[in-house]
């Protein structure tokens, strides 16, 4: 008996979901566990995927105190969701999942 096929996020997918969960926050960002919730990661892929997107500069990390830090997404980054969109829209068109 085959098991029913598991479905994946790619890492752009994962990148894209932490992305879109800054921006549904506004202007004043979004914390670490808003993050790590809305994109449903664990806390150690969390880290990872935040400084890869801070360094290509997709978003922006902000030191509120010691202890905690919110992340803005980045005209570049809001310019990548637009086009990850049109994207996404146009393989949905023709059946295709990205």
């Amino acid at each position: 008996m085959m098991s029913p096929r598991r479905s994946y996020r790619s890492k752009v997918r994962i990148l894209v979901d932490m992305m879109r969960t800054i921006k549904g926050e506004g202007e004043h960002g979004a914390g670490p566990t808003k993050i790590l919730y809305g994109a449903n990661l664990s806390y150690d892929r969390l880290t990872q995927y935040l400084e890869e997107l801070v360094e290509k500069e997709l978003i922006s990390e902000t030191e509120v105190d010691a202890e905690s830090r919110v992340y803005h997404l980045t005209t570049k980054g809001n310019d990548f969701l637009q086009e990850f969109t049109k994207v996404e829209r146009f393989s949905e068109a023709f059946g295709i999942e990205i």
